[in-house]
């Protein structure tokens, strides 16, 4: 299945633009625009024609929503005193307000109230990054651009780095201790050294599970949504509601992946940042 979107069909020559310039900046592209797959005798790191750079057009356009809808809620919280009373409807600004308060919430039951309000920033622009992302898939025409393992990988790389800088700020080298396990003499080193290997194993892997997963999931539910959009057309008249179900499905599909991942990133930064009363 093509990878297509609005992009490259409508804006051919800008597209091709943005890849000569990834060309330029020593991006993994090829003149398709294509990062997974065979690309002379190598391969690179995403997967379809044309998706590695739509995926960071779209990462791109959602920076552009999430900005707008910043300064729409902002302009409507800055009067704190008008701000208290919460409105009657469904808008930008309670939509945020009940976003946010669900992220808080579900960080708070994990590393506690402190640390979830200064996580807070870290974890919630994951969260609306990736439902933004996610959603894409729900729009004909779009890609979700966490079906590249190009973007996931770096909202997984940064989970991994902040775990272990705050790590570090918590504990000092203190932070990297548990990864010997018990420490209890000499001769014990070798099972030390082995237990080093396997948690160093643990912790790389982190950033590459929450990549794979999420790019997994997103691409499959894309996938599968094409599939039944092309047997829609084919149908004909009332063709429209074939997809209706799929449509459904991949919402909760959207929802769930945002709540996974940022479920998972709040567990290992709370390890790192509490591991020392256990060790």
């Amino acid at each position: 299945m093509g990878h297509g979107s609005w992009f490259s069909q409508f804006f051919g020559s800008f597209y091709q633009t943005v890849v000569g310039w990834m060309h330029y900046m020593g991006w993994p592209f090829n003149d398709e625009g294509q990062t997974w797959g065979l690309v002379g005798n190598t391969y690179d790191i995403a997967h379809a024609e044309g998706h590695g750079a739509q995926a960071l057009i779209h990462v791109a356009l959602v920076f552009v929503i999430l900005v707008i809808i910043s300064l729409v809620t902002f302009s409507k919280i800055k009067d704190t005193n008008a701000a208290l009373i919460p409105e009657d409807r469904l808008t930008l600004r309670t939509f945020v307000e009940v976003f946010v308060g669900v992220c808080y919430s579900m960080m708070a039951d994990i590393m506690g109230k402190k640390p979830a309000r200064y996580f807070l920033p870290l974890i919630g622009t994951c969260a609306f990054l990736i439902l933004f992302c996610n959603g894409f898939a729900l729009v004909p025409g779009f890609l979700p651009a966490t079906s590249s393992m190009s973007v996931t990988l770096a909202c997984g790389g940064i989970i991994f780095f902040a775990t272990h800088v705050y790590g570090v700020k918590e504990h000092g080298l203190g932070h990297f201790k548990h990864f010997f396990g018990p420490i209890i003499a000499w001769y014990a080193l070798p099972l030390m050294l082995l237990m080093l290997v396997i948690e160093l194993v643990s912790h790389f892997v982190r950033p590459l599970s929450l990549a794979i997963r999420l790019m997994a999931n997103m691409f499959a539910d894309h996938t599968v949504l094409g599939i039944f959009m092309g047997l829609g057309v084919l149908v004909g008249t009332g063709g429209f509601l074939v997809p209706v179900p799929v449509l459904l499905l991949g919402s909760l599909v959207v929802v769930v992946q945002t709540l996974v991942f940022c479920l998972l990133a709040t567990v290992y930064i709370a390890m790192a940042i509490e591991q020392a009363e256990d060790h």
